[in-house]
């Protein structure tokens, strides 16, 4: 058994050590914010946060997990149900099209913008791999930047 916390909840998985936490998320928590997208964790559709860090859950076998935090997506925002800037971001913007690998892109944005607070338009190109096949990568950088400046003046009040 594998024991872990998901959106600060702890959780016990009892299958197969190998299996993806995709899977897990999505079969046996019922998170469905992450979502297949290729399996070999290319894409980013999976994308959650590990111990605060951006991970692709569709490779990232359940074993890895032992004692670790993970946030999808549904825990992101704050316990007052405040969304997270990236996420109002996104919302002001209108980022997604079809919405599929939203919720990667906002997954991988909160990494990368803890890593790069004041991000040049290099920075998101070089920086950000999650795909988008409806190609809204324009609106995914000024969404980028508007959440920058969110969290900046978060962090001023």
């Amino acid at each position: 058994m594998i024991s872990f916390r998901v959106n600060s909840k702890q959780v016990r998985f009892d299958g197969d050590a190998d299996t993806p936490l995709l899977w897990v998320l999505r079969d046996h928590l019922q998170l469905t914010g992450a979502k297949y997208g290729c399996g070999i964790g290319q894409c980013g559709a999976c994308t959650v946060h590990i111990d605060g860090k951006a991970q692709r859950s569709c490779v990232l076998p359940i074993a890895a997990l032992a004692n670790k935090s993970v946030t999808t997506i549904e825990g992101l925002g704050d316990e007052n149900g405040q969304l997270h800037p990236v996420q109002q971001a996104w919302l002001a913007v209108d980022v997604p099209q079809c919405g599929y690998c939203q919720a990667g892109q906002i997954m991988a944005t909160v990494d990368f913008l803890q890593k790069h607070p004041r991000p040049s338009d290099e920075d998101i190109d070089n920086n950000m791999s999650n795909i988008c096949r409806c190609g809204t990568y324009v609106r995914i950088r000024d969404a980028i930047h508007q959440a920058a400046k969110l969290m900046q003046k978060g962090e001023q009040q």
